[in-house]
């Protein structure tokens, strides 16, 4: 049965990287793969830089900003149709970290709302070192203001707590009281906890860790390799 992900979160939460990983993942493991890029907003993390290595990889890629495609904003609408009329094995949405992104989801809502139950999971990603995303109230709050735009209710949170290039195991222990939080106000389930893996093995060789807090462990390759600095200065 094919499997429809939907990612959402705050600026800078890690939903492109996780989603470039968990695509490389089931690709490796047979399964046809399509993402499909809905962040038109931010144009530094696109997913449309990596489209050597989702070709390598055999991974579908529909992007507005797809490079020889020849998808524009006008025919994007009728490119995203192929998630649903295709015969995929997993499809991820990456969706834009604001209103507007959720609300370039929300017009495949009938779409979505035909899928047999059991097919579709939408993941929250949380990054506490993000703005928005300090406390569990936060959370909760930008939470349901994504759920509002996107037409589309949380089914599972995805711990992904980083500093990116000065990420470290301590950005996942300060965050796992939080999230945990979020997880015990909201009934949302933590379904992973995401990281580098040197430190998200180190995280998780704390006995104290409550295993429904964590959920399954996701090791991420670093593929949005990127700084800032060289960024904000145009390198």
């Amino acid at each position: 049965m094919k499997k429809v992900v939907i990612l959402i979160g705050n600026y800078g939460s890690g939903k492109t990287e996780i989603a470039l990983n968990m695509a490389v993942r089931a690709a490796a493991e047979g399964k046809r793969t399509q993402v499909i890029d809905l962040d038109r907003i931010n144009d530094y993390f696109r997913m449309s830089d990596h489209v050597k290595l989702l070709d390598e990889k055999k991974i579908n890629l529909v992007s507005p900003t797809f490079v020889g495609a020849g998808l524009t904003q006008t025919n994007m609408s009728a490119a995203v149709g192929s998630a649903f009329a295709q015969d995929w094995d997993l499809v991820i949405f990456d969706v834009g970290g604001d209103a507007a992104g959720a609300l370039s989801l929300a017009r495949y809502h009938m779409d979505f709302a035909a899928l047999e139950p059991g097919q579709l999971e939408v993941y929250d990603i949380v990054n506490i070192r993000r703005p928005m995303s300090e406390t569990a109230e936060k959370i909760l709050k930008l939470k349901a203001d994504m759920e509002g735009f996107a037409r589309q209710t949380v089914t599972g949170f995805i711990h992904n707590s980083n500093l990116q290039d000065w990420a470290s195991a301590q950005d996942l222990r300060d965050g796992y009281p939080v999230i945990r939080q979020a997880s015990l106000l909201s009934g949302i389930p933590v379904v992973c906890t995401a990281g580098r893996a040197p430190y998200l093995d180190e995280f998780l060789r704390d006995d104290a860790l409550e295993a429904r807090f964590v959920g399954t462990p996701l090791p991420l390759e670093p593929y949005m390799k990127r700084s800032w600095s060289n960024f904000t200065q145009g390198i």
